[in-house]
């Protein structure tokens, strides 16, 4: 009796064990993202400043017709708002909370992002920082060179409505 997995079986479970990802740069970190969460990387535009909102909320920048606000995710983490250059450019994620009327949001991030596929035997936990309770990091994890952050998108979410809300 043979009870090997055929060829098509195995290269189907490889893939649903397998996300591709995209490594987002920040000034000094990067983020970890599922590709799927991504709807465009876009060339930097001076996002339309609201009077009074906090140094993370840059503002909005229209984007396939509509208003889409951006933020500085270093500085929704208490640094500096990061100076715009040649390689910045902004990330539109697909809001999935619901809390984001426009469905979109967009983060600066300094280059473009990098396309990796994550497995469990590439990323595994990193315990050596803790971040708290309420923030824009849910936690680190090491996969071969790079320790990436996994952003909590939703609390972001939360806060640019928030924000956009107050105006």
């Amino acid at each position: 009796m043979n009870t090997s997995v055929p060829a098509e079986g195995r290269m189907s479970e490889v893939s649903t064990h397998e996300l591709y990802s995209l490594l987002v740069p920040l000034a000094h970190e990067r983020l970890i993202v599922p590709r799927a969460c991504v709807a465009e990387v876009v060339t930097w535009q001076a996002p339309e400043t609201m009077h009074g909102a906090p140094p993370w909320y840059l503002g909005t920048i229209r984007w396939s017709g509509r208003p889409v606000p951006v933020v500085a995710f270093e500085a929704a983490c208490g640094q500096a708002v990061p100076t715009p250059g040649t390689r910045t450019r902004i990330v539109i994620f697909v809001a999935l909370s619901g809390a984001l009327s426009s469905g979109y949001f967009g983060v600066m991030t300094q280059g473009f992002p990098q396309l990796v596929r994550l497995n469990a035997d590439v990323v595994k936990a990193d315990p050596s920082r803790s971040f708290g309770e309420r923030g824009p990091i849910l936690c680190q994890v090491q996969m071969l060179n790079e320790s990436p952050l996994i952003p909590d998108f939703a609390w972001m979410e939360q806060m640019i409505s928030e924000e956009t809300c107050a105006a």
